[in-house]
C-alpha cells in the first residue's frame, strides 16, 4: 500500500491509482459508486452516499489520505461529480448508457492498474475490484465482523461472513498453534 500510494505517476495511471485508492479507503467501495462520487456528498468530514447495487445509504468518515486525494481535482466538474470520468455524459438518469459507460471506464482503469503493477513489481493482478478484496483482506483479522458487516453494509452478517472467509486466518492459526504448541 505504500509503494502504491507514494509511486509517482504519469496522468492516466495516476488517475487509475486514485480511484482504486478512494474505494480501499472508503472501506472497498464499489467503483461504480466511486465514479459517481458528488462534491456535495462530503459535509463536515463525512462521506454520505446510497450504494448503488442496493441504494442502502450511510456515512463514512472522510480519512485524510482521500482528502488529500480530492485536491488534485476541480469542483467545477459537470453534475457536480468528483472525478471527471462521467462529467461528458449529458444525462446520469439513463441507468443503461451510465452502467455501460462506467464498465468502459472501469477497462481503461484496470489497464492502466496493470502498468502500476509492472512498475510496483506485484505478483498478483492489480484492478479496480481488487481495492475491495485488498480491504477485506487487510481488514480481517483487525476489524470485528460486525462492524465490517455494516461497513460492507451487508443486511445479513452471514453474507459478511462468507466475504471474509477466504481473508480471516489469524483465528484458525493461533486456534492450531494452541495445540501444536503445548
Amino acid at each position: 500500500m505504500k509503494a502504491l500510494e507514494a509511486l509517482d505517476l504519469p496522468f492516466g495511471e495516476n488517475h487509475a491509482r486514485n480511484l482504486w485508492l478512494v474505494s480501499f479507503y472508503f472501506a472497498g467501495m464499489r467503483i461504480s459508486d466511486v465514479l459517481r462520487l458528488k462534491w456535495s456528498d462530503f459535509q463536515n468530514g463525512r462521506l454520505y452516499y446510497a450504494m448503488g447495487k442496493n441504494l442502502k445509504a450511510g456515512s463514512l468518515k472522510v480519512p485524510e489520505k482521500v482528502l488529500e486525494i480530492l485536491q488534485q481535482y476541480p469542483r467545477n466538474n459537470a453534475h457536480d461529480l468528483v472525478f471527471f470520468d462521467l462529467a461528458k455524459m449529458p444525462d446520469l438518469s439513463k441507468s443503461y448508457e451510465v452502467q455501460s459507460y462506467i464498465k468502459a471506464r472501469v477497462r481503461s482503469c484496470n489497464d492502466y492498474l496493470k502498468n502500476v503493477a509492472v512498475k510496483l513489481q506485484l505478483t498478483k493482478p492489480l484492478s479496480m475490484h481488487i481495492a475491495r478484496h485488498s480491504f477485506a483482506q487487510i481488514s480481517a483479522d483487525r476489524i470485528p465482523a460486525n462492524i465490517l458487516q455494516r461497513l460492507y453494509r451487508h443486511s445479513d452478517i452471514k453474507t459478511t461472513m462468507g466475504y471474509q472467509s477466504n481473508f480471516i486466518n489469524k483465528t484458525t492459526d493461533d486456534a492450531l498453534d494452541s495445540v501444536i504448541n503445548l
